[in-house]
């Protein structure tokens, strides 16, 4: 009996060393982490380069995909005429520039988002670096998601209210300008992309162990009056329409960030294992 036990204890011991070796953080210098990011860093951009390439091909369909949104709010209004000007002799070549440069950025996001967590994993733990592998796909998913989102559901909605607001003027002549236009669209767009990352942000945290889901939960009505704040802060434009629909689905997306960790945490519960007292000799 005393050698199985010995044999047994020995077994356990080197699996609880060959866990904490496993688990043990890779050391990095200061030196070594600089290196990395600029590893990180010229691979971002080489891929980005080669999405950007492409989108000068095909930037145009992007573009007419812009005015779409403008285009139906302009119908809609009843407006004679649907024609946008440009101002200066270069601006055209410039929207076009900008529109190319954020379809890039739509394209690469997958490589994008897998080089930033891989930089970020480097500082991390083995079992906190399977999450980081499998929160790539979801969070370039949510960027191109929130992006295409506030282009063909939102901003439809915002040029209407827009166009059709009544100044109280009659002799008003409505000629926008591309420039303004496109930079409204785009700047939106990504904000409405990047803000879409706020659940694998909690959901990250909370597997850290940065913030426990009982916090989250308790914390519903200051989450929910932030997301208007932090809508009304970010959004370049003062209409309500833009800000209560990025506040919504801000405030949705952490409702599912809650329900998931909560989903998972139940999934890895293990039954807690009581051990008898040892019966006191009288």
């Amino acid at each position: 009996m005393d050698v199985c036990k010995g044999k047994s204890d020995i077994k356990v011991s080197g699996m609880v060393r060959q866990e904490n070796q496993e688990d043990q953080l890779h050391s990095m210098s200061l030196g070594d982490h600089l290196e990395e990011l600029r590893a990180r860093l010229i691979l971002a951009l080489t891929g980005f380069a080669v999405a950007l390439v492409l989108s000068f091909f095909v930037g145009h369909y992007f573009v007419q995909a812009l005015m779409i949104p403008f285009e139906n709010a302009v119908k809609q209004a009843g407006l004679d005429t649907s024609h946008i000007q440009a101002i200066t002799v270069a601006e055209p070549f410039m929207v076009y520039i900008k529109a190319v440069v954020v379809l890039a950025m739509l394209i690469s996001s997958p490589w994008l988002f897998y080089q930033l967590w891989s930089f970020i994993s480097a500082g991390l733990y083995k079992k906190e670096k399977r999450f980081v592998y499998k929160v790539v796909p979801f969070s370039a998913g949510l960027f191109i998601s929130g992006t295409l989102f506030f282009i063909f559901v939102i901003a439809p909605m915002t040029m209407k209210f827009f166009i059709t607001f009544n100044l109280g003027i009659e002799y008003l002549e409505y000629n926008p300008h591309i420039g303004d236009y496109v930079n409204l669209i785009l700047m939106l767009s990504l904000i409405f992309g990047l803000a879409f990352q706020m659940p694998i942000i909690i959901i990250f945290a909370e597997s850290l162990g940065l913030i426990t889901l009982k916090t989250l939960k308790e914390n519903r009505k200051y989450v929910l009056l932030g997301v208007f704040v932090v809508a009304a802060m970010v959004t370049p434009s003062a209409d309500m329409i833009t800000q209560t629909a990025l506040a919504i689905p801000l405030y949705i997306l952490y409702e599912g960030s809650l329900f998931y960790c909560s989903m998972k945490r139940k999934r890895a519960k293990q039954p807690e294992v009581v051990f008898p007292e040892p019966e006191k000799q009288s």
